[in-house]
């Protein structure tokens, strides 16, 4: 029997060795490569490589924590350490005496004559510009409405909070503004603190006047923008901003295409009570390509032909502004607020507003008191000539405002030194008016949250309802009363020089 081979059998065995023969070599050469690189390399990636593999080391080897070192304590000396252990306070202390811990308590509708404390006096102090607050008719329809829907809505507006008499209220305000759309919030303060940060996002920019409110703050802080502040009413500070923005833009074109820029203003200012140069501004948005926010608390049902506000009284066509918002509690006398612009602006807004998608909605007997408001600043727009024609004449102290604002501040002409001891001299003023039948109301400020604190002051409200005899009783009672406070003062700082200066008997 011969041997019996398979064709090819040699030829399978010489390409295997012949593999094998170039794996090997291969690997002599991969590890002649990296010798050669081990000794080419600079030391200090050497020094580097050898530091890192040290540390790995030591992390692998190294346990994760390590117990720390105490003496057993016996009970009795626990029980001692905590009964001497005090935490430290949840809130700072606050005096008995501070202001917002002492109210002027109301009984009745705060109308034109208000009872506070028991006293029945003219009311400088409350927001109801237009009288509306008692007014027959609207109490009327928010009676009607509250029997037929109840007290409240217990729902958000995507929640079933949604009513008919929402859609109405939405329908009119766009319809007063001349505007394509508005929305309704429950709650005034929400209104602009909760637009803000539904449009502008982190990476954005917003420039901000420093008087704005505390709301738009809030909505600033929600929004987590870029910030920028400028000078309250100084345009030429505003576009310095711009101009540095947009030299900013020009370096980094992909990232400025993405980047959304707002102004945000208020159109008749709280802290201030003087208006935003609106006209200005516009040419601003047009030659920097921004946007324009501006809050109407003030200005809304006030100024204008119509108490459309800011744009009216300047002839700005609405529609440059990308969004006014304003709150109902004020000219209106209901609660709430609104904002309106273009359609596609404000439907963003159901979606992204936070008051408005997770408050409960406007209770229907306050919507229904707004729209019948409405129907009377409409049927009577003479009421807003009154309105900007009542002012308030006090030469004791310093007025801060727009005459024709409804809202002015009085201030000192000058500061003690001390904001603590403006406030109580103030105050002085606010008692003394109020036991000769005037009410007015200090300007209350968070203090530590202000992003710029405002001076402290007395803000006098007019409404259509005082009569002249009712202004020229509280001018004379103020300046009276800023009169004899400023005299006591004095008084007790002679007494405290005295004392001080005395010289015991030798």
């Amino acid at each position: 029997t011969g041997s019996f081979v398979l064709p090819g059998a040699h030829g399978v065995q010489s390409a295997s060795s012949a593999s094998s023969t170039k794996m090997a070599s291969g690997q002599q050469w991969v590890l002649v490569e990296m010798v050669q690189a081990f000794y080419e390399a600079p030391a200090y990636h050497l020094i580097l490589e050898g530091i890192l593999i040290l540390w790995i080391i030591r992390l692998l080897f190294s346990k994760t924590y390590k117990l720390q070192e105490r003496s057993d304590l016996t009970e009795k000396e626990k029980e001692e350490l905590i009964e001497e252990w005090q935490p430290e306070p949840l809130v700072p202390t606050v005096s008995k005496d501070h202001p917002s811990l002492n109210y002027d308590v109301v009984s009745g509708p705060p109308s034109h004559k208000i009872i506070v404390n028991g006293k029945e006096c003219i009311n400088f102090a409350s927001f109801n510009f237009l009288g509306l607050l008692d007014n027959e008719r609207v109490k009327q329809k928010a009676l009607a409405s509250l029997k037929k829907y109840g007290v409240g809505t217990c729902g958000p507006r995507g929640f079933y909070g949604t009513f008919d008499v929402h859609l109405e209220l939405e329908e009119r305000l766009a319809k007063f503004m001349r505007t394509e759309e508005a929305i309704i919030y429950s709650y005034g303060f929400a209104t602009i603190a909760s637009a803000i940060p539904a449009y502008s996002k982190r990476g954005d920019i917003i420039f901000v006047d420093e008087a704005a409110c505390f709301s738009i703050q809030k909505g600033l802080q929600a929004s987590r923008s870029l910030i920028k502040y400028f000078k309250h009413n100084d345009m030429e500070d505003l576009e310095r901003l711009l101009k540095e923005q947009e030299l900013e833009d020009q370096k980094n074109p992909r990232k400025a295409r993405v980047t959304r820029k707002f102004i945000v203003v208020e159109g008749l200012y709280m802290n201030t009570s003087d208006l935003c140069p609106l006209p200005e501004l516009v040419k601003l948005k047009y030659k920097y390509k921004v946007r324009i926010f501006m809050e109407e608390s003030m200005s809304f049902g006030v100024l204008g032909e119509h108490g459309r506000g800011v744009t009216e009284h300047f002839g700005v066509s609405i529609d440059d502004i990308d969004l006014i918002s304003a709150n109902m509690e004020n000219a209106v006398a209901s609660i709430g607020g609104f904002c309106c612009g273009r359609s596609f602006v404000i439907d963003h807004q159901r979606l992204s507003g936070q008051g408005y998608c997770f408050s409960a909605s406007l209770p229907p007997m306050l919507a229904a008191a707004a729209i019948e408001a409405l129907n009377i600043m409409e049927e009577d727009p003479g009421i807003f000539t009154i309105l900007r024609g009542r002012s308030i004449f006090t030469p004791s102290l310093k007025v801060v405002g727009e005459v024709f604002a409804p809202a002015l501040h009085l201030q000192l002409e000058q500061s003690t030194g001390s904001r603590e001891s403006d406030i109580r001299t103030l105050r002085g003023v606010i008692d003394y008016c109020l036991e000769r039948q005037i009410a007015l109301t200090q300007a209350r400020y968070l203090d530590k949250e202000e992003r710029f604190l405002p001076p402290p002051s007395i803000r006098v409200v007019v409404t259509v309802e005082q009569t002249e005899e009712d202004i020229e009783k509280a001018s004379s009672c103020i300046r009276e009363a800023a009169i004899s406070v400023h005299q006591r003062s004095q008084d007790r700082s002679l007494v405290t020089d005295t004392a001080s200066n005395r010289q015991p008997f030798s």
